[in-house]
């Protein structure tokens, strides 16, 4: 028991820069209440006290902000930073290391009994209000943005961000150059991983755009080698503005 309280104390210390001392922690820190309520709260609801079981977790919720049903899983080394408004269902499981901040809610879509709420393994970082929904695996390591709703699994080392979450490929997050630089301006100020069909078909077509000019461009070079006279430039091609674009948006 209290090697897992120091282990507790440790973690804060370890990713909480604003800890100043142990008693501080033991005395202000919602989350460590919490953890050890739940301790308590779990060792009766498995000796099926299930009633008493329930009532110490409600009164941890009263005093702290956290609801952590007395059937839930939680591992060594769990840190809920802040904590207000964290929910963890019954049949969730939280593995050692991870880290939960405020409004985080591991639920349930299910009425029918048997597991219902995500499993997270070990050393996973749940962001602000982020919500991960039914009897999902989020991998080891992995991470959730602020205000995700997670409804798929989540594999290992990745991160998920959005609504519906998505999972971020970081070899596509950097824009362009080549095409921001040709038009001006980065591609809308939006990027090609968006869960958007609107952005995905925004990016087809300047590429599309950017490799028919480069041809274009590549045809007129061939024409004034044979000699031949390249077609007028069109009036309307020296009146456009590819910042307009962002003034419409202004």
């Amino acid at each position: 028991m209290f090697s897992k309280l120091r282990e507790d104390i440790l973690v804060v210390f370890e990713r909480d820069p604003a800890a100043r001392s142990r008693w501080e922690i033991l005395t202000t820190y919602p989350g460590i209440h919490a953890i050890l309520a739940h301790r308590l709260a779990a060792r009766l609801w498995h000796a099926n006290f299930k009633w008493l079981a329930r009532f110490i977790a409600y009164l941890a919720r009263s005093v702290t902000g956290i609801e952590i049903h007395p059937g839930a899983i939680i591992g060594r080394r769990v840190f809920i930073d802040h904590g207000m408004g964290v929910v963890i269902g019954e049949t969730a499981e939280i593995g050692d290391d991870c880290t939960l901040y405020h409004g985080v809610t591991l639920g349930g879509t299910s009425w029918n009994k048997g597991k219902r709420h995500p499993t997270l393994e070990k050393g996973v970082v749940v962001g602000a209000g982020a919500k991960i929904l039914g009897p999902l695996t989020i991998g080891e390591g992995a991470k959730i943005g602020s205000n995700a709703v997670v409804v798929k699994d989540v594999p290992k080392g990745a991160t998920a961000v959005g609504i519906p979450a998505r999972i971020l490929d970081e070899n596509q997050t950097k824009p362009d150059e080549k095409i921001a630089r040709k038009l001006g301006f980065s591609a809308y100020a939006i990027s090609a991983d968006m869960n958007d069909p609107m952005v995905k078909a925004v990016h087809g077509l300047i590429n599309h755009s950017t490799v028919t000019d480069e041809r274009i461009a590549w045809i007129l070079q061939q024409l004034e080698k044979t000699g031949a006279e390249p077609p007028a430039t069109c009036k309307t091609d020296a009146q456009f503005d590819a910042a307009y674009l962002n003034k419409i948006v202004d």
